[in-house]
């Protein structure tokens, strides 16, 4: 019988790290704050009435040209050496999936995100996950981006949250996630998942997560706790701790405390399955609710 999976599901900025990724190296190459490069992007986005994660995009390729600095593919990646995780993060992914092992479960992490993923893949813990969804460019032969290849804005993150629950991984793939398949042949149950991210981004997978059976939970730093506390206050998430994942501290241990539950759900599941069959034919369709 297969290991059942508990896929974690993260955002990125502000969940694993402390600002937005390209606050740390990308912004101050061209000479700007990120307060000054947010306003163009922002404002471009609004007067010509662009997406969001594509008036960012947009913004990076024009002023990175304006300012004659590189921009390829590689240059981004280098960029993302600079990236400051919060504390117990670069052990966190390890130490879960050793504790998920003793359970009896497999765990996997994915990033769901709307920054880019040629930063995140140069981050110290692009290895820990199974696979990265976030906004990425498309690049010519020589490296340089020539179109956007992926635009990952709030409500198209719950596309992701559905191709983890399918198993159908390849964002190109829209055909088998769309097909029709019953609900014990999906690869992670949503009973299975945990969303962790820091805010207003992320409520429509937090949604999905409380509707469907997984856990919501949102992480913050000082500056951002009275808008988290206002998303517990109106059951957008389940939990609110701070953005610490050092082993013993609350999230750790809440955490875990998921990861065995779903486990022992699993369990109890297949155990019941399994007396039912063992004595099916002695079960009238309308007795099974009694055992």
């Amino acid at each position: 019988m297969a290991q059942p999976i508990v896929a974690f599901l993260y955002d990125f900025d502000k969940t694993l790290c402390t600002t937005d990724m390209q606050d740390y190296a990308f912004i101050p190459s061209l000479g700007m704050t990120p307060a000054e490069f947010w306003a163009v992007a922002n404002g471009f986005g609004r007067t010509n009435r662009v997406d969001g994660i594509l008036a960012y995009m947009y913004t990076m390729l024009r002023e990175a040209e304006r300012k004659d600095r590189p921009f390829t593919r590689q240059d981004l990646v280098e960029k993302g050496r600079g990236i400051v995780l919060f504390p117990g993060v670069a052990e966190w992914f390890g130490r879960i999936n050793a504790f998920g092992a003793a359970q009896g479960v497999r765990v996997e992490h994915y990033i769901i995100s709307s920054g880019l993923r040629e930063i995140i893949e140069g981050c110290a813990i692009s290895r820990e996950f199974k696979e990265i969804y976030a906004s990425e460019f498309y690049y010519d032969e020589s490296g340089r981006p020539v179109w956007p290849k992926l635009a990952v804005n709030f409500t198209a993150k719950t596309q992701f949250v559905y191709r983890i629950n399918k198993g159908v991984l390849d964002i190109s793939d829209d055909k088998t996630l769309n097909d029709s398949m019953p609900d014990d042949s999906k690869r992670v149950p949503f009973t299975n998942m945990i969303y962790v991210g820091d805010g207003l981004s992320d409520v429509p997978c937090m949604k999905m997560m409380r509707s469907y059976g997984g856990q919501a939970i949102a992480v913050y730093q000082a500056g951002n706790r009275p808008g988290v506390e206002d998303l517990l206050a109106k059951g957008r998430v389940d939990f609110i701790f701070p953005a610490d994942y050092r082993e013993g501290t609350a999230l750790d241990v809440t955490v875990k405390n998921i990861v065995r539950k779903m486990a022992i759900d699993h369990h109890l599941g297949e155990e019941n399955a399994q007396q039912l069959r063992s004595i099916g034919g002695d079960v009238l369709p309308d007795q099974v609710g009694l055992f």
